[in-house]
């Protein structure tokens, strides 16, 4: 991207014109006697300031990509300018008669067309794409400055013919210059408009004291009491200086029209320029009438009439197609409803005027057995059932109600000025409405609803708290199947606000200071040494306090946050290793999810997090449930197999409660299995649990694997547990799970197995 330069520079650049400027001033109403001094002031003075803003303007062009081409025209301009002045202060000047037209003539028309290039390049720079009114407003403004220029300052000028054709020809070129020019600019207005852009502005103020000093220039030239060097002078040098301002305060980058997108423009601030043009060409009609003004100011001021009566024409045509769209956009395409665009106006509205005496209230509606019907009927009859939906929960709602749908089969209910048990009453009747028979394709069909209620201001004082909130008790009352589930706040955060939590656990996440591990010790039913750790994440929430897994891996799943989180764990569970291996030969088990078991970038990850933390992969045991492997058996059984060749053991979890437990044996690159809590719990009472706990235990010796056996919760139990041949325990009995700084002070302290 091009970068703008210091402004130092170019403040010293600006300095050049006004200073030139200023020293010019002090000699317009008396200058030291001498030729030479006319030299400085008419030659040296009057052309710096042109060439200072020529530079200033030249700067502009290097500074800018997208305004470039203007000020290049602008700074050709004055180079123009400052040739013609040369050539007549040093030549035409000095001549007896002065010839008109002459060289320096040539130089000062060819003025202009640089300048009808800069307007038209700023203009596009700020309008990218042109509608039709733009066009109209632009014609308009042209033709009714062209009309008040024609008519009030340059008439007399217009109405010489008589003489030297050539000198005819040049003396109306310069007001035909002034008048375009003037129309340029006014069409430049028009399709702006009024804003505040201190560049245009400055343009503008310059260009229009560039006119003035012309106008009375001509009338002067006319009267033949034109006197160079005079207070005239100072008009065309004031011009060139804000022009010179005006490219000193541009800026890189495309200034658009905030509306320029729109498919209508409408508002005073745009309608302000063409208004007033239109109106100062009714007074020049009025004025003029019965012929006492030129022809040319007439029919400029009958075209801007005219154009404007087709802008009018078309803005109606736009504000009917804007309405048209703007009703489209908040309208569901389906169902004829308002939509979600359309609710969340109304919700900010009503919120607007929401008090504790005058509440309001939001009704999310979630059609039960929705898919279904889709499944088994097709999308066609979906859809139409969804057509029956308004229709029939309106009879039941005010006319000041919105019912709105948000998409999918969810829909909402807004209820300004009613109270929550009003709400709640209102959610039953509704649901009843939805528990009605609807009569698709001549199919009978039941669906029901769950629907969830929130207030306004509390305990949802914005729009987006307040759908929150609603989803939150929508989804209660799905989950627990009563229908309806109005949203009560828990002052400590509860697990039911789903979405506040995930969000809560991505900041977490992002944080890094709030997730911690708790490692739980697992032991050797033989000898009782350690001889590993499992890593149990927990959440320590500035609110909520510590939260266990059960909290937290819901909400991660949902949010989609289950990779980030292992990746966290991974992190932790190694930094807490690297504080006792050097003296403790004690692996770290880690439970992974299906999103990482089938993560083909998995193997490459964990030996970069071993080398960060300079361990070997016997340090690390990472732990899967058979169930993780079900999306991706070939990929996860790859990624495994990589991880066991690094060195890295694999723990089958929770072994016991899936469904093809001995075909993921046969299959499984594993190193040890981990009985379920179920299987263990009551092995020291029931036989038939005794009788599988053994054959497991044979089985996995006979297939190299070691046993453990969680859920170990009292001595009685570990001794049975060894004397079925387990390998290793992990429970309550050996050790709750606790802080890595907890946890190295009860490495210190022996296991014996009569503790167990």
């Amino acid at each position: 991207m091009p970068s703008t330069p210091p402004a130092a520079p170019s403040r010293r650049q600006l300095a050049v014109p006004l200073g030139a400027l200023a020293l010019f001033t002090t000699g317009v109403w008396g200058r030291p006697d001498g030729e030479a001094w006319g030299v400085v002031y008419d030659l040296v003075l009057y052309n710096a300031v042109y060439l200072g803003a020529a530079v200033v303007c030249a700067a502009a062009a290097r500074r800018s990509s997208t305004e470039r081409g203007a000020w290049a025209a602008m700074s050709l301009a004055f180079v123009l300018g400052i040739a013609g002045n040369v050539v007549y202060t040093l030549v035409v000047a000095t001549l007896d008669p002065e010839p008109f037209p002459s060289v320096a003539d040539a130089f000062y028309l060819a003025y202009y067309l640089p300048l009808y290039v800069a307007l038209l390049g700023l203009i596009r720079t700020r309008v990218p794409r042109f509608h039709a009114s733009m066009w109209l407003d632009g014609v308009i403004g042209a033709l009714g400055g062209a009309a008040v220029a024609v008519s009030l300052l340059l008439g007399p000028a217009l109405e010489v013919t008589e003489g030297d054709p050539a000198a005819v020809f040049t003396s109306l070129a310069y007001p035909m210059a002034d008048v375009l020019l003037l129309a340029v600019l006014v069409a430049l207005g028009s399709i702006l408009g009024l804003r505040r852009d201190l560049t245009v502005s400055l343009l503008a103020a310059g260009i229009l004291a560039n006119l003035a000093g012309d106008i009375v220039f001509l009338n002067l030239a006319t009267q033949g009491v034109y006197v160079e060097g005079g207070p005239l002078d100072l008009s065309w040098l004031l011009g060139v200086s804000l022009m010179a301002g005006a490219a000193h305060i541009s800026r890189p980058g495309r200034r658009e029209l905030p509306d320029s997108s729109l498919s209508t423009r409408v508002g005073w601030r745009v309608l302000a320029v063409p208004l007033v043009c239109v109106l100062a060409s009714l007074v020049v009609l009025a004025a003029g009438w019965g012929g006492t003004f030129s022809p040319v100011a007439g029919w400029c001021a009958i075209g801007c009439v005219l154009a404007a009566l087709a802008r009018t024409a078309i803005t109606f045509r736009e504000v009917r197609a804007f309405q048209e769209v703007r009703e489209q956009a908040r309208t569901d395409e389906l169902t004829g409803l308002p939509n979600r665009r359309a609710l969340l106006e109304d919700a900010r509205r009503v919120l607007g005027t929401a008090t504790a005496r005058h509440p309001a209230a939001l009704l999310l509606l979630d059609l039960d057995g929705f898919k279904e019907v889709n499944d088994s009927l097709g999308h066609h009859a979906g859809d139409s059932l969804l057509r029956q939906v308004g229709p029939r929960l309106r009879g039941a709602l005010r006319g000041a109600d919105t019912l709105a749908r948000l998409g999918g089969d969810e829909f909402a209910v807004l209820l300004p000025d009613v109270a929550l048990d009003e709400a709640q009453r209102t959610a039953e009747r509704l649901r009843e409405l939805l528990q009605q028979p609807f009569l698709v394709e001549r199919t009978r069909l039941h669906v029901g609803a769950s629907i969830g209620v929130s207030t306004a201001p509390v305990p949802a004082a914005t729009v987006s708290e307040l759908l929150r909130c609603a989803d939150v008790a929508m989804y209660a009352a799905k989950a627990s199947r009563e229908g309806v589930r109005v949203y009560v706040p828990d002052p400590h955060g509860g697990t039911g606000d789903r979405l506040h939590t995930m969000e809560e656990l991505r900041t977490a996440l992002q944080d890094g200071d709030q997730l911690a591990v708790h490692l739980q010790p697992q032991v050797d039913l033989a000898d009782g040494r350690v001889v590993g750790v499992e890593a149990l994440v927990r959440w320590h929430h500035p609110v909520r306090g510590l939260l266990s897994p059960a909290a937290l891996l819901p909400a991660a799943e949902q949010a989609g946050l289950l990779r980030p989180l292992a990746d966290a764990v991974l992190e932790l569970s190694l930094t807490a290793a690297a504080r006792w291996w050097p003296e403790r030969r004690v692996p770290v088990s880690v439970n992974l999810s299906a999103a990482d078991v089938t993560d083909l970038d998995l193997p490459a990850k964990v030996t970069r997090a071993l080398d960060r933390h300079g361990l070997p992969a016997a340090a690390l045991t990472l732990e899967l449930v058979e169930d993780t492997l079900m999306a991706d058996p070939e990929r996860g059984r790859a990624v495994l197999g990589e991880l066991r060749r690094l060195g890295v053991r694999t723990s089958i979890d929770d072994y016991g409660t899936g469904y093809s437990s001995l075909a993921y044996l046969r299959h499984l690159p594993a190193d040890e299995l981990k009985l379920d809590r179920s299987l263990t719990l009551d092995v020291g009472r029931d036989p038939r649990a005794a009788a599988i706990v053994r054959h497991t235990v044979a089985l996995a010796h006979d297939l190299g694997l070691t046993l453990t056996a969680e859920g170990v919760e009292d001595a009685d139990t570990a001794a049975v547990l060894a004397r079925l041949g387990c390998d290793t325990a992990q429970g309550y009995a050996v050790a709750r799970p606790m802080p890595v700084d907890a946890l190295l002070a009860w490495l210190e302290t022996p296991v014996r197995l009569q503790q167990l």
